[in-house]
């Protein structure tokens, strides 16, 4: 067997229970072969990001990220994602439209990856709050391959996100989640 790579995952919803729906990916993503979740972060959430820009009218997002251990290539593990996805009911109809799950291979090592499938890193990420901070809980010392560590970066952006008041993280046992437990 190869050995293990760190991978991190964007997760979002804007859709239905979205915190249920957010665990549900992290369950999810446990019972994968060959995927380990590491950490997870607590739930933040975040304005609406449309191909015009933030929208306040458009129901809020609940947004995470998860650390992976991973044996699974790039592109296998984005095959995974989109199953998970698809498991929710993801349908994929309006570019940056509303939706019940999204997950996003956002860093993979540090891979630099451009194929018309799968960009690594992700190609925006360094510009959006609703992945640099909940990435930064899981881990606090990452960089982006090409753009440098993630903690500066989040310090520039001004877009509005905010923390889940009593929210568990979201690899927490559905036990303490009911309870408002933070493990």
């Amino acid at each position: 067997m190869r050995p293990s790579s760190k991978a991190v995952v964007a997760l979002g919803s804007n859709l239905g229970d979205r915190d249920a729906t957010l665990r549900r990916a992290v369950s999810a993503l446990r019972a994968t072969p060959e995927v380990e979740v590491v950490a997870a972060s607590v739930p933040i959430e975040s304005v609406a990001l449309t191909v015009d820009g933030l929208d306040e009218s458009k129901p809020a997002y609940l947004n995470g990220a998860v650390l992976l251990a991973t044996t699974l290539e790039p592109v296998a593990l984005l095959d995974q994602l989109n199953r998970i996805e698809n498991d929710e009911g993801r349908l994929r109809v309006e570019r940056w439209g509303d939706r019940t799950l999204d997950l996003d291979l956002i860093a993979y090592d540090d891979v630099v990856l451009d194929t018309e499938r799968l960009t690594l890193p992700h190609p925006r990420a360094a510009e959006r709050s609703f992945v640099l901070e909940p990435w930064l809980q899981v881990d606090p010392e990452a960089a982006i391959p090409g753009s440098g560590p993630i903690a500066p970066l989040l310090a520039q952006l001004s877009d509005p996100v905010s923390r889940v008041a009593g929210a568990a993280r979201l690899d927490a046992d559905l036990a303490d989640h009911h309870t408002g437990a933070t493990p």
